[in-house]
């Protein structure tokens, strides 16, 4: 298939965000009812997406080694519905260390990768360990998708990284019921403007987080922004968009990726053993008393 815009094929590709009332208790049964349901009503959709830990709430007390049955039944719930399965975020034991982790099941029902949270909510999210790999998948004849988790926003190196690797559709599992949901909402757009993708943001809602998931487009967007209530959000991505706003610019103006391609210039932050006096005099890492 040509990337040329000239030879425009459309790879449009089904998704639902499910935006959930959960509470901080064992969801399993009602998240496998909810995806199930979405199938039945959206038949088109080839990828389900929920948000990050979905599935019990917070607590690192909840860790299981993975494979593990509740993610065995996500599983058999894509082998079953024919789907793409991004099941919010557990928590996984390894070893000592547990991480905040998202599978990737494909329509087989196999899990094709792991991600692990390379930004745990420090000082918040106590007892979790950083990841340090990315994850991007491919769909077949659709494109490349990337993963990422809640926190991980806040830091723009992680969706570029995804980007420099291939990525034009990031999944963004989210768990926000704090009050700084709207500044998230800010950098979802300006995210994907910048990088030229589609964001995937979903949010929980009910005890779990505050809802007002938001879909981006690769031109900065915004296909929907959901309400504070459960929603489920069936759209389509079509990611040939992605490659002409990549190849033209967006709206035919900054051809952002390109730039940053061909620049030459060295970041300090990078460099090998870099330290930044300024960033040394904040202190430690801890709870504001």
């Amino acid at each position: 298939m040509s990337s040329k815009t000239s030879n425009f094929v459309s790879r449009s590709f089904g998704i639902a965000a499910l935006q959930l009332k959960l509470d901080e208790t064992d969801n399993l049964e009602l998240l496998l009812q909810k995806i199930q349901r979405t199938k039945l009503r959206y038949p088109w959709v080839k990828m389900i997406v929920l948000s990050e830990l979905a599935l019990r709430g917070v607590g690192a007390q909840h860790a299981r080694e993975l494979p593990s049955p509740e993610e065995e039944a996500f599983c058999h719930a894509a082998r079953e519905l024919g789907i793409w399965l991004i099941p919010g975020s557990m928590y996984e034991k390894c070893g000592s260390a547990v991480f905040n982790t998202t599978p990737v099941i494909n329509p087989e029902g196999e899990v094709i990768a792991r991600y692990r949270k390379i930004y745990p909510f420090l000082p918040y999210e106590k007892g979790v360990t950083a990841g340090d790999q990315f994850v991007v998948f491919d769909v077949p004849e659709i494109g490349r998708f990337g993963v990422s988790i809640c926190y991980d926003m806040w830091f723009p190196e992680t969706t570029r990284a995804m980007v420099w690797l291939g990525a034009e559709v990031i999944i963004h599992p989210t768990k926000t019921d704090t009050i700084d949901r709207l500044d998230e909402l800010s950098m979802v757009r300006a995210s994907a403007a910048m990088n030229q993708c589609y964001i995937v943001d979903v949010n929980s809602a009910g005890a779990q987080g505050v809802g007002r998931s938001i879909i981006v487009g690769p031109e900065g967007e915004t296909i929907h922004e959901a309400s504070v209530e459960e929603e489920i959000v069936a759209f389509e991505v079509d990611v040939e968009k992605v490659t002409q706003v990549r190849e033209r610019g967006m709206k035919g103006l900054g051809q952002t990726l390109k730039s940053f391609r061909d620049g030459r210039v060295h970041y300090p932050q990078y460099e090998p053993g870099a330290v930044s006096p300024a960033l040394e005099q904040l202190g430690e890492l801890k709870v504001p008393e």
